[in-house]
Formats: structure tokens, C-alpha cells, sequence
């Protein structure tokens, strides 16, 4: 297999390692076995009743973060094997890239960052590096996962590099340093490219399904109006709910051959010899081209104004905000309400370490386990 890999792909046998040292074990490479630790790991189960935009109970074919995940794994593996990169490394930081998100999407972020503002706010990033490093209980030799350093360092720089890193990547840095200051792996900026793709797409296809707006929106964009154009050619008199996806795959498809031809231009320009070369770049290998990048920002201020701010969105947004902050004043000031397992962490009530253990706690939650718990709290008429 490491004939078929790039120079400047991460190389497994010349992994940086785990924090933990473990035995090489079985034939899987270390990356092949980091992303079978995140796909059985509770924090990516859980994945499949959290809000991509919609609330999990507002529909049963709206994304949720698990088929968000999955999606960005798949376009992934596409991008790295046409760039002979590591694909299963790719594979595990696409899976692993949403872990830390809370409950009910961008709307629980923003609720917990407001309550962790004394705190050093809360970043769904450094929230995920904290679940495969700290909160997944699965070992008796360890917390967290124990993936590999090249895995953590992809979670850590999602987004690029860190300058101002979240005080827990910071923390975890002084253990375990993560070279925050460089570019990730070409894997890593594959995984975060994917998102992109996966991201802007689906939530088309998604506002398309609740009508939040039409084909004939759609159709004044770049990009979208000439693969909506195609996919009318292709298969004249289709029904919208055929015509999004034909639409769709056509989208996700250029998007793809876009980068892969960038990514090429860029990585013939630097001349790597190794992942290292990769890292210390002055801008990333794996990006869009200007004409695409553009266009991809029209259809995200698109989806901003028509999807995101639409005054159905709004209102869940709203009653989602309310409900984590309330759980979070609940639980910081009477941390007894708490699970015992999470009573022996939290400490006194209105601590440090109480906020920090309420915001693990509330961030793991599903949808519905965080309207049960906001219910169970607030309703005298449901026990406990």
C-alpha cells in the first residue's frame, strides 16, 4: 500500500505515535484503527440524533451530524484517493470532525459559548479533540481514544492553523504538542475541504425538501444554475424530489474535480518531498480554485439569508438557545441534580470545574435527551 501513496502523504510507519504507547497489534494501519476507535465510540453514536439544521424531531430525511459525517467520509475518501493520500486517515478525521458538537447545531453552540464566556467560551473544535482525548471512557489504561498524533493534530487544525488556540487545545498542547502554528497533513485539509462540500450541498438538498426555497432561487446561483440546467437536460419532467439530488451530485462532483485539479497546481508549485514539507507551506495544498471559492461563498451568503435566518429556523434556533442555557444556570448553580458519576467531577456549584463538567455533560447530550432533561428539570409533574 505505501507504494500507491504520495511522497507527501502521511506515511502509517512513520506515525508520531499515541500518547499512550500501544502494540502495533493486528494489520491495520494506525490510521485505519483510529478511525474504527471514533466509528465504535460513543460520542459518534450519539452523532445520530443531533441537529444538522433541522431538530431531529422536525423530520426523518433532514441531515442529522451522523449522516453529515458520513457524507463528508465519503467525499473524502474520493478526494484523497484521486491525490494519493492516506485515505483512511482522511476517513477518520471527516468521521471524527463533528464529535464535540452539542445539541441542536450552530444554535447550541452559541448557547454554551455564552455561558462559558468566564470560562474561555466553547468552540465545537476544541470540544471534539476534548472527547477522543478525555471523555470517551473505553480503556482501563486511558481516557479518551489514544489516536494517533497525526490524527489529533487534523481535529486540532480543522480550520488551519492555531494561533490563538481555546484554553482545552491549548491545555492538551503543553501534554501532547500538536505543532499548532503550522498547516495540517493534506489529509486533514482534505477532511475540512469535504466538509465544505458536504456541508453547502446537503443543506441545499435540505432546504430544497422543507421549501424553504425554490429551483428558481436556486437557479439565479453559480454553479448551481448550470448543474440544475444538466440535470433538467438529463431527466426532463423530474420531480423536485429527484431533481435536488441529480441536481446535487452534479454540484458535489465539480466541486470535487475542482480541488483535486487546485490541488494539483498547488502541490506541482511547492514540490513536497514529505508530510512535513505539506505542514510547513505558507498556504494550504488542498483548496478551491478562486473562480470556484467564489462561487462557493455566494451560495453559502445564500443559504445564510434564505435557511439559516428563515423564520422557521429562527424560532427553533430561539427555543433551542433558551433550553441549553437554562439547563446550564439549572445544573452550574445545583450541580447535585447532576448524574453521581458527574457529581464526583463538578465539584462546588459556580466553580471553574463545575461550569467545565456541566458543559461536557450538556455538549454529549442528544436533541431529545436535552428536551427530556430541560423537561425532567423544569416540570414538577415528571419525576426526576
Amino acid at each position: 500500500m505505501s507504494s500507491q501513496r504520495a511522497p507527501w502523504a502521511v506515511q502509517p510507519e512513520t506515525s508520531r505515535g499515541r500518547l499512550h504507547p500501544e502494540p502495533a497489534g493486528d494489520s491495520r494501519s494506525p490510521f485505519q484503527r483510529d478511525r474504527d476507535r471514533i466509528i465504535h465510540a460513543t460520542a459518534f453514536r450519539r452523532l445520530q440524533y443531533k441537529t444538522q439544521v433541522f431538530v431531529f424531531h422536525e423530520g426523518d430525511h433532514f441531515r442529522t451530524r451522523l449522516t453529515h459525517s458520513i457524507e463528508v467520509a465519503q467525499i473524502a475518501r474520493s478526494i484523497a484517493r484521486r491525490l494519493a493520500l492516506d485515505e483512511d486517515m482522511a476517513e477518520a478525521l471527516a468521521l471524527a470532525h463533528d464529535l464535540g458538537h452539542p445539541p441542536f447545531g450552530h444554535a447550541g453552540e452559541e448557547a454554551l459559548d455564552a455561558m462559558m464566556k468566564p470560562y474561555g467560551g466553547f468552540s465545537h473544535n476544541a470540544q471534539s479533540l476534548r472527547a477522543v482525548t478525555l471523555l470517551e471512557a473505553r480503556y482501563a489504561a486511558f481516557d479518551g481514544l489514544n489516536l494517533t498524533w497525526e490524527t489529533l493534530e487534523g481535529l486540532a487544525k480543522h480550520n488551519g492553523p492555531v494561533r490563538s488556540p481555546p484554553p482545552y487545545i491549548a491545555e492538551y498542547d503543553r501534554l501532547h504538542p500538536l505543532d499548532l502554528a503550522s498547516h495540517a497533513s493534506a489529509e486533514a485539509q482534505v477532511a475540512a475541504i469535504a466538509d465544505d462540500i458536504a456541508y453547502n450541498n446537503h443543506d441545499l438538498d435540505d432546504g430544497l425538501r422543507a421549501r424553504l426555497f425554490t429551483f428558481d432561487e436556486v437557479a439565479a446561483l453559480p454553479l448551481l444554475g448550470e448543474a440544475l440546467a444538466d440535470a433538467r437536460d438529463a431527466a426532463p419532467g423530474a420531480p423536485p424530489e429527484r431533481l435536488a439530488p441529480e441536481m446535487i451530485r452534479r454540484v458535489i462532483n465539480r466541486m470535487v474535480i475542482d480541488v483535486v485539479a487546485e490541488a494539483g497546481r498547488r502541490i506541482a508549485a511547492l514540490a513536497p518531498r514529505s508530510a512535513a514539507d505539506i505542514r510547513a507551506a505558507a498556504d494550504p495544498v488542498i483548496a478551491f480554485s478562486d473562480t470556484m471559492a467564489e462561487a462557493n461563498k455566494v451560495v453559502r451568503r445564500f443559504l445564510f439569508t434564505r435557511m439559516y435566518r428563515h423564520w422557521r429556523v429562527n424560532r427553533s434556533m430561539a427555543k433551542s438557545r433558551r433550553v441549553l442555557q437554562l439547563l446550564f444556570t439549572l445544573l452550574h448553580g445545583s450541580p447535585q441534580m447532576l448524574p453521581a458519576a458527574w457529581q464526583a467531577r463538578a465539584g462546588d456549584a459556580g466553580s471553574r470545574d463545575c461550569a467545565l463538567t456541566v458543559c461536557d455533560y450538556i455538549a454529549g447530550m442528544t436533541d431529545r435527551f436535552a428536551l427530556e432533561e430541560h423537561r425532567r428539570l423544569t416540570d414538577p409533574d415528571i419525576p426526576g
